[in-house]
């Protein structure tokens, strides 16, 4: 089936998209603003200068009941050492210890079940997943019907504790249920950009409703796909099937942050042996063209001499440095901070240096 003959599907907020502006476009089988009228260079600076709301509402939210620790069989995270009130970033692993997916999973005060919200494009195949492997010991249960939208932003803050009293008191990774325009939610202090924000997740009849009261301050704008795209580009953030897929394993990934001390010493979740075996061949890293083009995802990565030592898997302009940026796989022998390179970007060599991520200093409240 082709992507023009696909029949998309939409999110609560789907009509406010239109009447606002934003140009839709196919997105893991949803139609998704990628731009506003104000576009994709301004949205992007908006947000990192006062606040911008997302609409994430394709991605896939759902809840663990049962023997929840039950998660470390898919997972090198601590699933039981998160404390209530407490979000994670974890990873879902094929048996062989790949990376099928990365998703936040949350303890909510007072309540058994784990909150879950997974990658739009793989949601269907990782609830089907993860629903097998803890068969008998834990029961998942997707919540399509709910949305999701994402405050990201200096002002982000002010901006929500004027609809939901109190809640500027959380800190980055902290989850708690609010009351949000007067409905219901589960508000997490995290998001995609590096920038201080929140995720809100609502029931979908509220969505549109929370959406314009946030929409109301001056200080927000709605932004689309592009934007949200090259803001986590800067703050050296994964996008699953690019920068990390079921080729790559924890440690080529550079996300061992991510395995919990617990997990690491007991070697016990999948693929430990071949992601604690020493150095990978192979390693994620920044990179940071000398020149203005920017190298997009496919271009080669040579050494000096000319051999190729790697490939980009995410690569365009940042807004905030006024520079190109991107990220990719090379050598390990080449992933020092510093190395100097070469992108192949139609076929000529165009220098550029390995960079630490995040390129812009990420602000969340600690």
């Amino acid at each position: 089936m082709t992507l023009e003959s696909e029949v998309l599907r939409v999110t609560p907020l789907h009509a406010l998209h239109l009447e606002l502006g934003g140009k839709m476009v196919p997105f893991a089988g949803y139609e998704m603003p990628v731009q506003y009228p104000a576009g994709i260079l301004k949205e992007h600076l908006h947000t990192r200068e006062k606040a911008g709301l997302f609409d994430v509402s394709h991605m896939g939210q759902a809840f663990l009941a049962g023997d929840t620790a039950a998660l470390e069989r898919v997972s090198p995270a601590d699933v039981t050492g998160l404390k209530e009130g407490m979000q994670r970033y974890g990873l879902l692993l094929t048996d062989a210890g790949t990376i099928k997916d990365d998703f936040m999973f949350s303890r909510l005060a007072g309540e058994k079940d784990l909150y879950l919200v997974v990658n739009a494009g793989t949601k269907e195949d990782d609830f089907a997943y993860i629903a097998e492997k803890l068969k008998g010991a834990a029961i998942l249960t997707p919540r399509p019907d709910r949305a999701l939208l994402a405050l990201q932003g200096p002002a982000a803050a002010g901006a929500l504790e004027k609809l939901s009293p109190g809640i500027s008191e959380m800190t980055f990774m902290q989850v708690r249920r609010a009351t949000v325009a007067g409905a219901p939610a589960i508000v997490s202090r995290t998001g995609y950009t590096g920038e201080d924000g929140f995720e809100i997740s609502l029931e979908g009849v509220d969505a549109q409703k929370v959406a314009r009261a946030v929409l109301a301050d001056p200080d927000v704008l709605p932004i689309g796909l592009g934007a949200r795209d090259s803001l986590r580009l800067e703050a050296g953030l994964c996008l699953y099937g690019h920068d990390i897929d079921e080729t790559r394993n924890p440690a080529e990934a550079a996300l061992m942050w991510s395995v919990g001390k617990r997990r690491k010493e007991a070697k016990d979740f999948p693929g430990a042996a071949a992601t604690l075996n020493g150095a990978p061949a192979i390693k994620r890293v920044g990179i940071l063209p000398d020149g203005r083009a920017p190298a997009r995802e496919g271009a080669e990565i040579a050494a000096k001499d000319g051999r190729i030592i790697g490939k980009v898997t995410s690569g365009g302009f940042g807004p905030s440095l006024n520079a190109p940026v991107a990220m990719g796989y090379v050598e390990s022998a080449f992933a020092a901070n510093g190395t100097e390179i070469d992108l192949m970007v139609r076929g000529k060599a165009l220098p550029a240096r390995i960079a630490p991520t995040p390129f812009v200093p990420n602000r969340y409240k600690r």
